[in-house]
């Protein structure tokens, strides 16, 4: 059984499909790529696939992440290529790697967000940030399906910065931009609980729906507020261990010898 570890991302009008929709698509993916997958098993088995910490929807994706489960060993970036051009243009697999340690889940400590606010002044943006981090508790409500949830928006924000950006629309008017590093608490705050965090105490109101992306997800410093890769364990693992046999025989078919041959004497 070998575990593959992917990264893929969600761009452009695909940033508007579910994960239901994801998982799907994905699906049919792994179907025409050939992909030796594991399965469960019972009535209706279904391909061993872990998915972790999905982006909400309506928001685009640099960093999302699942794990795959296979019967058959695979190289993990030829398996990365060919699941990528087995999917839409938008939902790209843009890295793979070996499990070769545990817990990829309880890597993904924190986020960092843009979020791009087309008809807000920087400055307006940057007084709106201001405040939000003078507050020592930011109270915002989140419909759920069990009713009106409550909950503090500011302690899960570890880093937010307000800058200004060029518009890209006709008249060229510039558009705020905020990039924030949010931890995964429970209950989750999303980017848009950051929002009505700035429109509780600074009266921020976008004119518009605020375009947001995940940049990262991973581990988080805590001194520093940096996110880093959380497949950086599974390859510095990966360099660390030892040559399989596997990989020897490999190594000597591509140096022009035979595995199977002996050293000339009898």
């Amino acid at each position: 059984m070998q575990r593959i570890r992917l990264r893929y991302t969600k761009r452009g009008r695909l940033r508007f499909t579910s994960h239901r929709d994801f998982q799907r698509a994905f699906e049919r993916a792994l179907r025409r790529a050939e992909v030796p997958m594991a399965y469960s098993a019972g009535f209706t088995p279904h391909p061993k696939v872990s998915y972790a910490n999905a982006a909400p929807t309506g928001t685009g994706s640099e960093a999302e992440y699942l794990e795959i489960q296979l019967t058959e060993h695979r190289d993990p970036d030829t398996l990365r290529t060919l699941l990528d051009a087995s999917l839409p243009d938008g939902l790209d697999v843009t890295d793979a790697v070996e499990a070769r340690t545990s817990g990829l889940a309880d890597r993904l400590q924190a986020s960092v967000w843009e979020l791009r606010l087309d008809g807000v002044e920087p400055q307006e943006a940057g007084r709106a940030v201001e405040a939000f981090l003078a507050a020592d508790e930011v109270l915002v409500e989140r419909r759920t399906k069990n009713g009106i949830r409550t909950f503090d928006a500011r302690a899960a924000v570890m880093r937010l910065e307000a800058t200004g950006h060029a518009g890209d629309r006709p008249d060229g008017k510039a558009c705020a931009i905020l990039r924030l590093v949010v931890r995964h608490l429970t209950p989750a705050v999303r980017p848009d609980d950051v929002l009505s965090g700035l429109r509780a105490t600074a009266d921020l109101a976008p004119p518009v729906p605020a375009a947001v992306t995940r940049l990262a997800q991973g581990l988080l410093d805590e001194e520093t507020g940096a996110v880093t890769d959380p497949l950086e364990p599974d390859r510095d693992a990966a360099t660390a261990a030892p040559p399989t046999a596997a990989g020897l025989s490999a190594a000597k078919v591509t140096s022009g010898a035979s595995p199977a041959a002996g050293d000339g004497t009898a």
